[in-house]
């Protein structure tokens, strides 16, 4: 009873407070968009937030291609083969995924990923090399991909294979978080399921000794396709 009658006594008091006074949220919201107005990079060229982009990525052991439409899939099926990767989880139903599948060459299998986890997670965790994505989108203040995983790229091929390649085109870059969220509505509603890559996995224990694999890839390829015509002039 003793418990009951404190536990009443503290809502009590809570109920009798005066309530806390809340910011308009619009008002807040117009304070949050002026701050961010003036980042560095809000008035950066696509291909100076694809520069951006790549200084932050390979700071923290990203390693960044950069290209063209027409070349990257040649480039990439090049360093695939230099790396030794003999399986590649990849969806050929996609451009990207057509393009690359296309120059690869017989000593590469591609594999899509067509049944449920549970059918083959000991083959996969255990003889695929590498998972190839498309991001949706690229943050270059931290150097991160926004990735929207669906059925054919769903996000065990960025969280499994040894090596995540991804491709993320120039003209996808925002500035920084607040702009993505804002060019790309995300208030008005998201996918189910997003994932923001900053790296390869990381992790330290508590004598801050750095170790890369541990939840995750232990390497990140990005490459970057350089697709804005007026920045190329």
């Amino acid at each position: 009873m003793s418990g009951m009658g404190t536990r009443e006594r503290i809502l009590g008091a809570l109920r009798a407070a005066a309530p806390v006074p809340t910011p308009d949220s619009r008002e807040l919201e117009a304070r949050i968009n002026q701050h961010h107005a003036h980042g560095v990079l809000r008035t950066a060229s696509a291909t100076q937030r694809a520069d951006e982009m790549e200084r932050v990525m390979t700071s923290v052991r990203t390693e960044v291609l950069r290209s063209d439409a027409a070349s990257w899939p040649a480039l990439l099926a090049d360093k695939l083969v230099q790396a030794g990767v003999q399986r590649i989880l990849l969806d050929a139903a996609t451009a990207e995924g057509a393009a690359l599948n296309t120059v690869l060459p017989a000593g590469v299998q591609i594999l899509p990923f067509s049944q449920p986890l549970e059918a083959w997670k000991d083959a996969l965790f255990s003889t695929v090399d590498a998972g190839f994505t498309v991001a949706r989108s690229g943050i270059a203040a931290t150097g991160t991909l926004v990735l929207a995983p669906d059925a054919g790229t769903p996000r065990t091929v960025s969280l499994v294979p040894p090596l995540h390649v991804a491709l993320v085109y120039a003209s996808t870059l925002h500035a920084d978080l607040h702009a993505a969220m804002h060019a790309e509505r995300w208030g008005a509603g998201m996918p189910a399921n997003l994932v923001l890559v900053s790296g390869p996995s990381k992790t330290s224990d508590i004598q801050q000794t750095l170790a890369y694999g541990a939840h995750g890839p232990r390497a990140l390829w990005v490459v970057v396709v350089d697709d804005v015509v007026e920045d190329q002039a």
